[in-house]
């Protein structure tokens, strides 16, 4: 009897080792899940963040050329807008 009393707390050893093995790479198999998953998630927002900045400087170019048009179609125009803007500008400065 002493004999199954010694074997029985062995194999519970055993027993426990395995599982903790198992939880040890079942955590290995989520870390490396979530590793995947923020890498895809990242890789998703730079590539939209890439996307923003040339749309952007896409719309700042066809700006530049729509005012530079405009300056050149009215020149009196965009210098009497040019030196409101200046005034406007100089006179919130002026009473800070």
């Amino acid at each position: 009897m002493s004999r199954m009393q010694h074997d029985e707390p062995q194999t519970s050893a055993e027993a426990l080792k395995d599982k903790a093995k198992e939880v040890q790479q079942n955590l290995r198999e989520m870390g490396g899940h979530a590793r995947e998953a923020a890498t895809a998630t990242y890789n998703n927002l730079r590539d939209q963040a890439q996307g923003y900045i040339a749309e952007g400087k896409e719309r700042a170019v066809q700006w530049e050329k729509s005012l530079e048009e405009a300056v050149q179609e009215r020149p009196l125009r965009a210098i009497l807008i040019a030196a409101g803007a200046g005034m406007l500008l100089g006179l919130l400065w002026r009473r800070r």
